[in-house]
């Protein structure tokens, strides 16, 4: 097991030396709107924002600097939550967990006739309005200052667990977490997620609400510039720790993370979708949802390839399992393409595979079935271990792999799997977020005290059971093979499967080695070595600094770009890099 790393938990991409460009806090803030609005005698201000976004303080700060203004909640024109609940219930269904995805406006939100009494009221009021809240837009479709609120997708999804903020017109903070999110994942971002990119270009200024006692604004002008700088260079979202009812130790020793939860078993360290990315301004920051640069970018960050088959989504996750100390995932199996399209109404499945960062001694991997299992026995024996009766016995139907630092395991969907305790995890995937079938969780109660959601049914219906041992052994484990070599470094490709959209390549070095992105999005975390530095051979962006189990993306734009250990050579450092194939060859 290794030492502390100097792992970087909040990394700043620096935008610019001055930081007067980004306001911060509500007397700058506001001080820059009075300054604005000065001399006007009507006009129309509208806050949208991203639901879960709280405006508690918004409407005392704008009565303290506008004395005669008026001020609308976007909230007075939703439908009843009774009636938004019957819209949404074929996305929502009856599942605790998976709902189907479908094509949601915040139009979908709006009572005409509700909207229609505010719009009067508007038209009625001769001085300065404000309208305020997810929505608001549509009240005011030309409005004179346009000013977008945003927060990161994980402080939202604290504010749902401490019961701060419900679904949009739904009035269901105190309903339990796992069900806000549920609503949020299949109806409340996506909708958001289409208007913040339909308005992004109009956006006068964009206010960052992650502290409403201290909010950061930026012009909206500086903030596309900043957004176009971005994605010009190699750079690190912020990544986003989480206990677990099976997580480990290794992080918190590892990374310096602070106490309090009783564990963490996830890091989300490129899940661009749930992460943020930090935009320096002089000694201020500024935090984005990394989604926005998806986006609002795709082409320079995906390349023209990954954006004609994915459209604007990032198809690649790197995230952290970590169990050291801790116990076994659950036993799960991920779906099939064309069953997840059926069912759930996403394009592509979660094809993944584990790399071990690090273990210790002891550590397994459960990965495909055994020779000869019978299949009627299996389905029966979980069965019975779902109804309470006797625990599921998993060795007896499924391989258990010891593993080693540095494996890399390739589990293509519907394979039957998961990693054991006592192993830090770099799990390398593509990117549908919550399509994970649990057959078996050990007879075990998440944090909650409550039984975490089984999906027998589904499971069973997607596991490859012709996935035995002689298969698996094949085809997914020890794939390595060595493809390229130079001064000082090699190159060895370490799959993922055939079957999978995702190829990785392991570099080992000791002196610098030029990489390209050849207008393919690449993927990278430092898997050996204490530090690294990311250059451009033209000087085209600014060096990066890269420390051991930091993942950096590097937009298909980049090109070229070098990696260069900054620590002894005598030991080899490591990347392990992940791009999209040709999809045509698939």
């Amino acid at each position: 097991m290794i030492g502390k790393s100097n792992y970087e938990k909040r990394p700043v991409i620096q935008i610019a030396d001055d930081s007067s460009g980004c306001l911060q806090g509500w007397p700058e803030v506001m001080s820059a709107l009075v300054q604005k609005l000065a001399g006007r005698q009507r006009a129309v201000v509208v806050f949208e924002c991203y639901p879960g976004v709280l405006l508690d303080e918004l409407p005392m700060v704008l009565r303290e600097a506008f004395k005669e203004s008026q001020i609308l909640s976007a909230e007075d024109v939703y439908k009843e939550p009774r009636a938004l609940a019957d819209q949404f219930a074929t996305s929502l269904t009856d599942d605790p967990v998976f709902g189907f995805m479908k094509h949601w406006d915040l139009t979908d939100f709006i009572d005409p006739l509700r909207l229609a009494t505010q719009q009067q009221t508007l038209a009625d009021h001769e001085g300065l309005i404000f309208i305020i809240g997810a929505a608001a837009i549509h009240v005011a479709t030309n409005p004179d200052l346009l000013i977008y609120g945003d927060v990161a997708r994980w402080e939202i999804q604290r504010r749902q667990r401490a019961h701060l903020t419900g679904n949009l017109g739904m009035h269901n903070a105190a309903d339990s977490a796992s069900r806000i999110y549920k609503h949020s994942f299949f109806v409340d971002w996506r909708a958001a997620d289409r208007q913040r990119h339909e308005l992004y270009c109009r956006i006068d200024y964009f206010l960052d609400l992650n502290d409403q006692q201290e909010p950061r604004m930026l012009a909206g002008d500086k903030l596309r510039q900043a957004v176009s700088k971005v994605v010009t260079q190699p750079f690190r979202v912020v990544p986003f720790f989480d206990p677990g009812p099976w997580g480990g130790t290794w992080m918190r020793e590892h990374f310096d993370l602070p106490d309090g939860p009783p564990n963490y078993a996830w890091c989300f360290d490129c899940v661009p979708e749930e992460n943020s990315v930090l935009l320096g301004f002089g000694d201020r920051v500024l935090e984005l949802p990394a989604s926005v640069l998806v986006h609002e970018e795709p082409e320079a960050l995906l390349g023209q390839r990954i954006y004609q088959w994915f459209g604007a989504e990032f198809p690649i996750r790197f995230d952290f399992l970590d169990t050291v100390n801790g116990g076994n995932l659950s036993l799960q199996v991920h779906p099939l393409t064309a069953y997840v399209r059926e069912h759930f109404g996403m394009n592509y499945t979660q094809d993944e595979s584990y790399y071990i960062l690090d273990c210790c001694e002891g550590a397994q991997v459960y990965l495909g079935l055994l020779e000869g299992l019978n299949k009627e026995r299996m389905q029966t024996a979980l069965e019975e271990a779902q109804r309470g009766g006797k625990p599921f016995a998993a060795e007896e139907f499924v391989n258990v792999w010891p593993v080693r630092k540095h494996d890399h395991f390739l589990i293509p969907a519907g394979t039957i799997h998961c990693s054991g305790k006592d192993a830090l995890v770099l799990e390398i995937s593509a990117t549908p977020y919550i399509f994970t079938f649990k057959l078996w969780d050990w007879g075990r109660l998440g944090l909650d005290q409550r039984p975490r959601p089984i999906h027998l049914s589904h499971g069973l219906e997607n596991i490859q059971w012709n996935r035995t041992t002689s298969w698996v052994k094949e085809e997914l484990i020890d794939q390595v093979q060595e493809v390229d070599q130079g001064q000082g470094w090699y190159e060895e490709r370490t799959g993922l499967h055939a079957s999978e959209f995702l190829e990785t390549r392991r570099h080992w070095f000791t002196e610098t080695v030029l990489h390209d992105t050849a207008g393919n999005l690449n993927v990278l975390n430092l898997v050996e070595g204490d530090e690294v530095l990311i250059e451009s051979p033209s000087g085209a962006f600014a060096p990066l600094r890269i420390h051991y189990a930091e993942t950096f993306i590097v937009p298909a734009c980049v090109g070229q770009y070098s990696i260069k250990p900054l620590t002894s050579t005598s030991r080899p450092s490591a990347t392990m890099k992940a791009y999209v194939r040709d999809m045509k060859q698939l």
